[in-house]
């Protein structure tokens, strides 16, 4: 530990206002003294072995949780803000933001929601749309954004919801072909819930809740994993009612609308988490090496089910492979992202074309494999497939995915996938976060220059991208 200095002056402040010491009390229990623990929240002093190792026996926290940079969302989210010209060129460098991430989240955070103001303002401008409609809305944050940003920053691990759901994982017994069967007679003894498989429901409907007469409608022609999640969603709403509601107060969304759309998200949490109970996935991920296939069949969940659970397993003191997921539709938008990793996707763009998610989709279902390395020189495993998804007969509907699923090489020798790359010897593939942001200079897949850097057009000579950059 004192080979690397680590300075926790916010989290140190959040725990002495979570648990309402003054600093003088936290100095007390720390066995140190209060002008000591005021360097320590102002970040003039790193963290010591032995203060780490009182925190950890007097707050019950996880060493490796301290060790952590938990900055490095609101780092790389503030350099790509950073890196519109509207800021001039007088960028911060990244130890300035380091700083700033580090000793003031809350401030870099509202930073980011004016800049997203602002960009929304000036698209909104630039269509006419503003200035015809007056909107004076149409700056503000989207509820969608609202609710992504509250998962974001708790890095995708909802505490209190994941060890609700595995303790009823284990009120439900081991795993099996009638877990969902299981599932269906608690509904009806605990809560007097009649379940129903039932035919196609009317339009693109999957589940029919009425509440008054405690009936839960399901499509009959799911496939038995989202059966069981969809029926977990309902029962969440119902049983963790109380916690949810904390939860969302505590979060303090501004509208209704995102607190009810993050409503959403945490019974889809709890749903994943009752599927795959934390202790025992984490038991059999590390006995499988992360296989997804593997995974799928022993929880009878989906690969993405899987891959979306993989990236949430940030129990402290606890911890499976740090990885990122992202699901992608055939337009290349990002529609779900979620990163345990130091790769943070892009916010105000789109994704790198050379990632290899963007194969997937020709693959039809294969499992392929990328060695990539990103400008800031942090090198990854990722793994991509594609899925189709239909609906009713010849006339339904059919919706098309690509998902990406990795983690850093570091850790890739934990899993089947990386079980034969040499990180030495190995090749790896040059991608970006967007091309907005990358600082790659010849990259041939290029599609618009980065903001922070200057660029020519020659006029005697072209190449594929038909600018120099500075």
């Amino acid at each position: 530990m004192a080979a690397r200095k680590v300075f926790a002056g916010a989290r140190l402040r959040a725990l002495r206002s979570q648990h309402k010491l003054t600093q003088s009390e936290l100095a007390s229990r720390l066995d140190i003294s209060a002008s000591y623990v005021n360097q320590l929240e102002s970040n003039q002093r790193p963290l010591t072995a032995s203060v780490m190792l009182a925190l950890a026996d007097g707050f019950n926290l996880d060493l490796s949780e301290l060790m952590t940079d938990a900055s490095d969302r609101l780092v790389a989210d503030l350099r790509e803000a950073l890196a519109d010209p509207v800021f001039g060129e007088a960028v911060p460098n990244l130890q300035e933001l380091k700083t700033v991430a580090t000793n003031a989240p809350d401030m870099a955070r509202a930073m980011l929601q004016l800049y997203e103001s602002y960009r929304k303002t000036n698209e909104r401008l630039a269509g006419v749309d503003a200035a015809l409609t007056r909107d004076p809305q149409s700056g503000m944050q989207t509820a969608y954004e609202e609710v992504r940003d509250f998962f974001h920053y708790a890095d995708n691990y909802i505490d209190p919801l994941d060890r609700a759901a595995e303790a009823l994982a284990a009120e439900l017994g081991e795993f099996g072909p009638d877990r969902l069967h299981r599932l269906i007679a608690y509904c009806a003894e605990m809560h007097n819930i009649r379940v129903t498989l039932t035919p196609p429901l009317a339009g693109d409907t999957i589940t029919q809740f009425d509440r008054a007469n405690r009936d839960l409608l399901v499509n009959s022609r799911l496939d038995p994993s989202t059966q069981f999640f969809q029926i977990a969603v309902t029962l969440a709403g119902l049983e963790q009612a109380t916690l949810l509601g904390q939860l969302l107060d505590g979060a303090s969304f501004k509208t209704s609308e995102a607190r009810d759309i993050a409503r959403m998200g945490l019974t889809n949490y709890f749903a994943g988490a009752l599927q795959m109970p934390y202790g025992a996935f984490l038991k059999a991920a590390e006995a499988h090496r992360y296989d997804i296939e593997e995974l799928g069949h022993l929880f009878g969940a989906s690969l993405e089910q899987v891959a979306h659970r993989l990236s949430t397993m940030q129990r402290p003191r606890e911890r499976g492979v740090p990885f990122f997921f992202a699901r992608v539709d055939a337009a290349g938008t990002i529609t779900k992202r979620h990163s345990a990793t130091a790769l943070q996707f892009a916010r105000f763009g789109g994704a790198c074309p050379l990632w290899n998610v963007h194969r997937a989709f020709e693959g039809r279902g294969e499992i392929i494999r990328q060695l990539a390395e990103t400008p800031d020189g942090n090198r990854y495993l990722c793994l991509a497939w594609s899925s189709e998804k239909r609906s009713g007969g010849y006339h339904g509907t059919t919706r098309r995915y690509a998902y990406a699923l990795g983690c850093e090489v570091s850790h890739a020798v934990r899993t089947v996938y990386g079980e034969d790359v040499d990180p030495v010897r190995a090749a790896f593939d040059p991608i970006g976060i967007s091309c907005r942001i990358c600082e790659r200079r010849t990259c041939p897949q290029r599609s618009v220059p980065p903001l922070a850097a200057a660029i020519s057009v020659p006029a005697d000579r072209r190449s594929i991208v038909p600018y120099e950059i500075g």
